[in-house]
């Protein structure tokens, strides 16, 4: 990979690949993946389960070897080149393992002075992840979400540029889920750049600012998660005379449907079209919004879709 196309990418892979053999035949689990993060924020790496996010992981961790295609972090091709770049880099893949006896800052403790890491970093990480005042509790008594944030914590102690999580609020509570989605929220405000493996997309779109969609392991969209979502071409409307209103947007390029109280008008024309053609009839609007579809909806489209050509193609191998 060229230092010139991976200048501003922490993560690149291109025609990514990996099968699994067995009894039934061969599996592709990545399928020519090209993946790119840009340096800074937070990017969801979306896909439904089975999608062959966590495969791609931990091909770019070195914990899977993959079947062919090419990897790079922060310019660096991995597997070969991992030892010069895995310091930059902090994962949760999976729960480390905690003693539970010990208390949150004691099991850090211990961690950091095994990679003789400064004591100092281990104040700055229970205070990134939102543990302070918690940190003396024994690991045992923590919730799931304060354990997932210890977990992060841990990774942190080494100051890393990257971030990768692995469906980090995967059976947690509202409030679990919560404190996660503030702790990455901040962690992408500071500078870190955040992979973040999820297919909770309610979640994701509150704190990602670019995102990859995957299915069966291939590519189906990437980009900031504004361009994603694109323009607003559906508006909800609301006027004293729905009918008047109707009649009136009947004359124009305007696709009209009752919402409950309210009007839905589909139309590629702008808001102020809207008011102008209801102004003329006589019709006053007291409310007018714009629908954005959500991230939710555009994955489901595209997953959806993805499914439907890979059964009318037969299936993967």
């Amino acid at each position: 990979m060229s230092s010139a196309a991976t200048a501003d990418l922490v993560i690149e892979t291109r025609g990514l690949r990996k099968e699994f053999s067995g009894r039934r035949g061969t599996r592709v689990a990545v399928q020519d993946l090209d993946l790119a993060v840009p340096r800074g924020g937070v990017h969801g790496f979306l896909g439904p389960n089975g999608s062959g996010k966590t495969t791609t992981i931990r091909m770019l961790l070195g914990l899977a070897r993959a079947t062919r295609g090419e990897m790079a972090l922060f310019g660096t091709t991995v597997p070969s080149g991992l030892p010069q770049v895995i310091d930059r880099v902090g994962a949760v893949v999976e729960m480390p393992k905690f003693l539970p006896h010990f208390t949150g800052r004691q099991n850090l403790t211990i961690l950091a002075r095994s990679k003789g890491i400064a004591a100092e970093r281990v104040d700055a990480a229970v205070d990134t992840v939102g543990l302070t005042g918690r940190d003396g509790d024994r690991y045992r008594a923590y919730s799931l979400g304060m354990k997932q944030r210890l977990a992060i914590a841990a990774t942190l102690l080494k100051d890393p540029q990257l971030l990768i999580l692995d469906e980090p609020t995967n059976g947690l509570d509202p409030a679990g889920i919560r404190e996660i989605r503030e702790t990455i929220r901040t962690l992408g405000e500071s500078g870190v750049t955040v992979l973040l493996s999820s297919h909770i997309l309610a979640e994701v779109q509150q704190v990602c600012t670019s995102a990859t969609i995957i299915g069966n392991g291939r590519l189906l969209a990437s980009g900031r998660v504004e361009d994603l979502l694109g323009a607003s071409t559906s508006y909800r409307i609301v006027v004293d005379d729905p009918d008047a209103a109707r009649r009136a947007l009947a004359e124009g390029p305007y696709d009209v449907h009752t919402d409950g109280t309210s009007l839905r008008v589909e139309t590629q024309a702008p808001a102020a079209e809207i008011t102008r053609t209801l102004g003329e009839a006589g019709v006053w609007l007291s409310e007018l919004t714009s629908v954005r579809p959500d991230l939710e909806t555009v994955f489901l489209e595209l997953t959806s879709q993805d499914t439907l050509g890979n059964t009318q193609g037969g299936g993967q191998a």
